[in-house]
């Protein structure tokens, strides 16, 4: 089948779990039995082993110009190392500030003024890049909407895994689709992260009959994301994707006042380490009262890139038969602000569909 090559964006915690994990499961092929981690050993005949690194941009110079194999253990990076990794014999660029770095993590991420932008257009081209993995900090409005129309005019695919919203966007997906490129998002949703356990929760409840009365969703995190968050300008997008996520599910959406679902604090010490506390309460037969309340606790960058290993094949599965533009059936099953919501056991099914080609997108 060849190699997906692959650039991204932000070499922090995820893209660290990501290069890891094609280490991990390199020896994982189709005679392979179901493996822990991931949902498919091969899609359209893709494996793991398949996806090559071959660009990479960040702004922290303790990254810029190191080796790929070197950088994804850097600091701030903070995640769970879980796999050796050799040489990629790919150097990490240097892009463009823009807003990626916010008031609350200027002692985090750590500028060169010195060191200049790389021209990111020519080194999509010059690697060869087939698809492109956005992992920028949530809040880098500018910054997403640049590496975009880079992107885009380097002709790759896109996978933009944080919440700004560029598959959503009417305008953005008519670009790539005019261009024959597949772009599949935004923000990923975990392998079993919050995000699919609240919805799974909340459908539970309108399909055995109970009303959901009222909810919340809190998250805590010592990664440099949640340090990120405490800027709450910043949260404003991703409060909306976790939120517009689960209330897709109900046949009523909730009153604002009664529905709370989002990122609410930075604890150091935590580091990876993502904990979510969701509560659900509903009227259930004669009016009585019913509550569930779940702590969930996992690390967190891993958990998103079970997520993208899919993604990436997906894009290039789209790639390989020329379908430009949303690809609908991916972004519904694998992220929580697709252009179209779906119930997940449907977008399951869509995805298997796409892959056996019995779907376009």
């Amino acid at each position: 089948m060849g190699k997906i090559r692959l650039g991204i964006i932000g070499i922090g915690n995820c893209c660290s779990s990501l290069i890891q994990g094609l280490q991990y499961y390199k020896d994982i092929d189709g005679n392979s039995p179901p493996t822990p981690g991931l949902m498919h050993n091969i899609i359209g005949g893709y494996k793991l082993s398949d996806i090559e690194v071959v660009a990479a941009f960040d702004i922290d110079k303790r990254k810029v110009g190191k080796d790929v194999g070197e950088a994804i253990f850097s600091l701030p990076n903070c995640t769970t190392k879980f796999s050796e990794v050799p040489k990629l014999g790919v150097r990490v660029k240097k892009g463009p500030v823009l807003d990626g770095v916010a008031e609350t993590t200027k002692d985090k991420f750590l500028v060169d003024p010195n060191q200049k932008p790389c021209n990111v257009k020519k080194e999509l081209e010059d690697s060869g890049a087939e698809i492109v993995v956005n992992y920028l900090p949530v809040g880098s409005e500018q910054a997403v909407r640049f590496y975009a129309q880079e992107i885009l005019d380097a002709g790759c695919g896109f996978v933009n895994a944080m919440p700004v919203f560029i598959t959503s966007s009417e305008e953005w997906a008519g670009r790539f689709e005019k261009k024959g490129l597949p772009i599949l998002g935004d923000d990923v949703k975990s392998v079993v992260g919050a995000t699919i356990v609240h919805r799974q929760l909340a459908r539970l409840f309108l399909e055995r009959g109970v009303r959901l009365k009222q909810t919340y969703q809190l998250n805590v995190g010592g990664n440099t994301d949640f340090k990120n968050m405490l800027e709450r300008t910043r949260l404003i997008s991703k409060k909306i994707s976790k939120t517009q996520a689960v209330q897709s599910i109900l046949k009523t959406p909730l009153d604002p006042e009664k529905v709370t679902i989002g990122p609410s604090d930075y604890v150091p010490w935590l580091g990876d380490n993502k904990i979510a506390f969701i509560r659900l309460e509903g009227e259930n037969f004669g009016g009585t009262p019913l509550t569930i309340d779940l702590r969930l606790d996992v690390i967190d960058s891993p958990n998103s890139a079970g997520i993208i290993v899919d993604a990436v094949r997906l894009c290039k599965l789209a790639l390989d038969r020329k379908a430009g533009g949303r690809l609908i059936s991916g972004s519904s099953y694998l992220m929580k602000s697709p252009p179209i919501q779906y119930p997940d056991d449907v977008a399951r099914k869509m995805v298997e569909e796409f892959i056996s080609g019995e779907r376009d997108r």
